[in-house]
């Protein structure tokens, strides 16, 4: 920081902290610093600028022009750097006034990358099934067979009991997949599963209730529980999810209204709790009085998996599956199971916030169940999930990662020379996206420090590129790699 002082006589000096920065500073470079290609590099020395507390929120960046010609760079390649760091949040750009470093946390945190640049990044961040042209046609065949027979109530009905009417019978088949056998009173059609978690929420919890989770659990459950005024915590986690006894713990330190659990493999940790794991938890809620909210979002995708809590707790348990993550994302439909004693309560939530499910949608949905397409997807997105998975067991050898046979994603804990910010950072400027842990952390007890690598959003060559390059990374050192950029 400049420093420019007065001495007595009236003479302008300059402070000592600037002189320093001047004998050693990082930014600007100089021209002989940047390694090729140039914008890696220049947006690495920004990065490294502002971790050392040379650049600070709030600060302004030299114009692009202005950088370009002290550095001898073309115009191109300073918006270049300046424009990656804005996609990832670390530069803000006003109209008329600049760039400036932005380095203050939001409110909310997404784990995924909000735009892509058209196949620039090689996007491993976001959470979702393959998707290829045959995925495409079904939907498209299914809205061409609607136009022939739409039923008038999809249309025309306000009352969800009526324009969801057709669809209540295939729900329970679908559940039945999943695992669970329940009656058609049990069971709402909602529009995707963060709808059927809310509803679950709102209607387990009060304002002021303790709502306990996965230490590393699922990113919007955080900021959703301080909406709706409910106190989180989280709990500590091993290779099966939540650890009993801390669960436990937790329920004679205080009263804990709801446990919200990720058993199957969607939590950030891949991990799946077996049959004697999910019967403890249970037994825990039951001993306790708590409400347990089970997120099984991408439902019968994982083979041979033990029963849904729901199964071994309906008395108590909120269960929420969907179709957008085991099949495609444009069919936003779930559902959501309560229990018998929460029918109406669950029932009322929804109508105030939702209303119902969308008509059309969870028609195509029903229709699928009934006609066998569904599950042909539902296996087609199997086998391309273990084949994916393959490809990441083959990428990672020999590095601490964990996965579930079919899942979407798998945790990569970082060694310890690396930080997560680190990390991802070096992802992102070598073209590739992850997710950092930290935007899962409810708690730090037994998170670990890792990344989520979610396997599903690219082609087949795309993914490959971007497993190699975090390979290579994880097995490198931080130091080596600054200077490879």
């Amino acid at each position: 920081m400049v420093s420019w002082l007065w001495d007595g006589g009236g003479i302008l000096s300059i402070g000592v902290d600037w002189v320093m920065n001047c004998i050693m500073t990082i930014w600007p470079p100089h021209r002989q610093e940047l390694r090729r290609p140039a914008y890696r590099s220049l947006a690495e020395r920004l990065l490294q600028a502002i971790e050392a507390g040379e650049l600070r929120s709030g600060d302004r960046l030299p114009p692009h022009r202005v950088l370009a010609d002290q550095l001898g760079l073309s115009v191109q390649t300073v918006s270049r750097a300046y424009g990656g760091l804005m996609r990832r949040g670390v530069l803000a750009g006003e109209v008329g006034r600049g760039t400036f470093v932005r380095t203050a946390p939001v409110e909310t945190r997404t784990p995924y990358i909000q735009d892509t640049q058209d196949g620039a990044i090689v996007d491993c961040s976001i959470l979702k099934p393959v998707c290829t042209a045959m995925h495409q046609g079904k939907f498209g065949a299914a809205l061409a067979a609607l136009s022939d027979d739409l039923p008038m109530t999809t249309v025309s009905s306000f009352r969800p009991s009526v324009a969801l009417s057709n669809c209540r019978r295939p729900a329970l088949d679908w559940l039945r997949l999943c695992g669970l056998e329940v009656t058609a009173e049990r069971v709402l059609l909602t529009n995707g599963a963060s709808s059927a978690m809310t509803i679950a929420l709102m209607t387990a919890a009060n304002p002021g209730d303790l709502v306990v989770t996965e230490a590393l659990g699922h990113h919007t459950l955080k900021p959703l529980t301080g909406y709706l005024g409910f106190r989180l915590q989280g709990l500590e986690i091993d290779g099966e999810g939540i650890v009993p006894q801390a669960f436990e713990r937790a329920c004679l330190q205080e009263a804990v209204k709801a446990l919200y659990i990720m058993p199957s493999g969607l939590n950030p940790t891949a991990s799946t709790a077996g049959i004697e794991r999910r019967e403890r938890l249970a037994a825990i809620a039951r001993k306790h009085g708590v409400l347990i909210i089970e997120n099984d979002a991408w439902g019968p995708v994982q083979p041979s998996r033990p029963p849904p809590i729901a199964a071994l707790a309906p008395e108590r348990t909120f269960y929420v599956t969907s179709f957008t993550k085991c099949l495609m994302p444009g069919l936003r439909v779930g559902y959501l199971v309560t229990p018998e004693t929460f029918e109406s309560a669950a029932a009322s939530r929804h109508l105030v916030t939702n209303w119902m499910a969308t008509p059309l949608l969870a028609e195509i949905a029903s229709r699928w169940i009934v006609d066998g397409t569904a599950e042909a997807l539902l296996l087609w997105q199997r086998e391309a999930l273990v084949e994916r998975n393959a490809l990441a067991a083959e990428a990672l050898a020999g590095l601490p990662f964990s996965a579930s046979p079919a899942g979407m994603h798998v945790w990569l804990p970082l060694p310890h020379a690396w930080s997560e910010e680190a990390f991802v950072a070096h992802t992102r400027l070598h073209g590739v996206a992850v997710a950092p842990g930290s935007a899962f952390a409810v708690s730090a007890v037994g998170a670990g420090v890792g990344v989520r690598i979610c396997l599903g959003a690219e082609s087949t060559p795309a993914l490959e590129r971007g497993l190699s390059v975090i390979a290579r990374l994880a097995r490198s050192q931080p130091e080596p790699a600054l200077l490879a950029i």
